[in-house]
């Protein structure tokens, strides 16, 4: 029963793991939660139980097995398939150089539908999800690539791009540390890690909001310049403005509670961004978006 127990323990830990991805439907983690609570229930385990604990995953005990003892044969692709579907991944490659996102995603699943084995595809095909905002997507395709090669490093570099793009940047660091751990000296893996960390205490800290304008940008952002002249004529703004250049000159209100204080100038800030959300909150998520492209170093990005 003792090596039952760490048989099913072993699955409760992986299914708590699946079940915190965003990988699945509010209505999916709440099936795993239930299927969670029915093992630890009729095995009588729990959370607490961590001298059950195996040392390896069990997704990576899977893989070792299957591949070590031949269980099942590892690709149902005839050697003429396999070719092929090499062929359409570097023509995916090739769209992905020329910036043709759709047509690499549509490459690189003809070539899955050929070997669906082979972790490069999804792997790729998760930086052209990415590519295209869609990152859920390249989250379950890089899911997907480790469950095939739990040694894969590109798969966990690739996943921490998605969901640092989503701001899931815990679930971020967690990848690229574990990529770190398969490649120590990959520079991007490092960078990227750094900048997840970084947004992780901008959002933990109690005066943090997560962003970090590009101003460059956001003054030759015509929509900006459009609703700043907009903002301008509001009486409120005006006000505020006066109060800037009366403090500015050294009138009466400066250094005693004027704007020249920085809790001030804080407030003055918020407003103007709050009229900005309400009056065009499109900007803002454009403005997001783009701190967001910019916020990551997946450009260079080689594929396989």
């Amino acid at each position: 029963m003792s090596s039952i127990k760490h048989l099913v323990y072993a699955v409760i830990r992986f299914l708590r793991e699946q079940s915190q991805m965003d990988a699945y439907t509010s209505d999916e983690q709440e099936s795993l939660e239930v299927a969670i609570q029915c093992l630890e229930t009729v095995f009588k385990i729990s959370a607490e139980d961590t001298h059950l604990a195996v040392s390896q995953p069990l997704t990576e005990m899977f893989t070792n097995s299957f591949c070590k003892n031949d269980i099942l044969p590892l690709s149902n692709s005839v050697p003429e398939d396999m070719g092929k579907a090499d062929q359409l991944k570097d023509e995916g490659n090739n769209h992905m150089k020329e910036e043709n996102y759709a047509a690499a995603v549509d490459c690189y699943t003809q070539a899955i539908e050929l070997d669906s084995n082979n972790a490069v595809y999804y792997c790729n095909r998760a930086a052209a999800q990415s590519k295209l905002g869609h990152y859920t997507d390249a989250i379950k395709d890089c899911e997907k690539a480790i469950a095939i090669d739990s040694k894969y490093s590109k798969a966990y570099g690739r996943m921490g791009l998605a969901l640092t793009a989503m701001n899931k940047f815990q679930e971020a660091v967690t990848s690229y540390q574990k990529a770190l751990d398969l490649d120590p000296e990959n520079d991007s893996y490092k960078s990227n890690l750094k900048i997840a960390e970084q947004k992780l205490r901008e959002v933990s800290s109690p005066t943090g909001t997560g962003l970090s304008f590009d101003m460059a940008s956001l003054i030759n952002n015509p929509a900006f310049i459009s609703m700043a002249a907009s903002l301008m004529q509001n009486p409120q703004v005006q006000q505020l403005m006066s109060g800037m250049m009366t403090n500015a000159i050294g009138g009466p209100a400066a250094g005693v509670g004027g704007l020249t204080d920085l809790s001030s100038l804080i407030q003055a800030g918020q407003q103007f961004a709050q009229q900005i959300q309400q009056q065009n909150p499109e900007l803002i998520e454009q403005l997001r978006n783009h701190i967001r492209s910019r916020s990551f170093s997946s450009s260079a990005e080689e594929h396989s």
